[in-house]
């Protein structure tokens, strides 16, 4: 059955996440990643009150970091419209952002209401990326060389091809050196694991596999993206502490169970947006011209697959008339 198009909500989620990019990007470099991260929340806790949604917070970052945050169940919208799950970053690398280094995005993800994993108290989860041409084709609980191998193939290069995203954490000092050992090439990160993520499922980011051990948060956030773009993620929930082990368990969690993206988020009809802040080979950042800002973001729409890149201009002196937020 053919349908006229249907509105986009991505297009307005990209209002979101502009709003809080330029919010936030007013702190990039100045070591305050608190209140970086509380510019981009309180834009895009205003911003929000613009989208025909009756929405709930089901994915944040606050809880973790103890920063300001859009708290789970915190309803968002307008109230008007679909029930949807919503998936929240303000600014997904606060330290990036409070160092002016790159790769700082505000990120915002919408599912049908029930659609998107809940990770309880799960708050880490080990995470293999790859693009389409490798869906299917790799095991997360297949040695590291083995992976690489496969996705080489699928790839069609050779393993001294790939490139592999990686944090940069002690935790990852095996991973690395297998890594190295099989002959692929690595891009250490200290933060931006959704970036990390998205990076591997776009041509010409110069990425091919994002590998290790992130936020679950950013897992369910990325998920939604690659599920439009038709990646894979694989996941486990890989707790990084006794007592978060001690919490997942208790809530049910099955530690050697592999989620699919499709288990990460249950539907096909997700929008996604990301605005860059501090800029990088992703996104480019906000840039400010004395007279306004210009933004660089990424739109998709689950139902049809459409990935839109969407360069702003944005003329502070007429902004500023109306805008209940402050960018200047």
């Amino acid at each position: 059955m053919k349908e006229i198009p249907q509105h986009n909500l991505g297009l307005d989620l990209v209002r979101v996440t502009e709003a809080a990019a330029l919010a936030s990007a007013r702190w990039m470099g100045r070591g305050e990643k608190e209140k970086g991260d509380k510019a981009a929340v309180d834009a895009m806790r205003i911003s929000f009150e613009s989208v025909d949604i009756r929405g709930v917070v089901v994915i944040g970052e606050g809880e973790k970091d103890r920063a300001p945050m859009l708290f789970n169940g915190e309803q968002v919208g307008t109230g008007k419209g679909p029930e949807m799950d919503v998936a929240v970053d303000p600014v997904e690398g606060t330290r990036l952002l409070a160092y002016g280094r790159p790769n700082a995005i505000s990120v915002v993800s919408l599912a049908p209401r029930g659609t998107m994993y809940d990770p309880g108290p799960a708050f880490y989860m080990k995470k293999l990326v790859a693009p389409p041409e490798a869906k299917g084709k790799l095991d997360m609980n297949a040695p590291v060389a083995q992976n690489l191998e496969r996705a080489a193939k699928a790839l069609g290069k050779d393993v001294d091809d790939l490139v592999v995203f990686v944090l940069d954490k002690p935790r990852h000092q095996g991973l690395i050196r297998e890594i190295r050992e099989s002959g692929a090439r690595i891009q250490l990160h200290t933060d931006g694991d959704v970036a990390g993520a998205l990076m591997a499922v776009t041509p010409g980011t110069g990425v091919d596999l994002m590998m290790g051990t992130g936020g679950t948060p950013e897992g369910v956030l990325a998920a939604t993206a690659i599920r439009v773009v038709g990646g894979e993620m694989l996941g486990m929930l890989d707790p990084q502490s006794d007592r978060e082990k001690e919490a997942v368990l208790a809530a049910g969690y099955q530690l050697d169970q592999v989620l699919s993206t499709e288990e990460l988020v249950s539907s096909d009809d997700v929008f996604f947006a990301a605005t860059g802040i501090s800029g990088g080979a992703f996104l480019n950042g906000v840039e400010f011209t004395g007279k306004g800002a210009r933004t660089s973001s990424m739109v998709m729409r689950g139902r049809t697959g459409t990935v839109r890149l969407i360069e702003a201009h944005h003329t502070f002196e007429k902004l500023m008339r109306i805008s209940a937020i402050r960018y200047d």
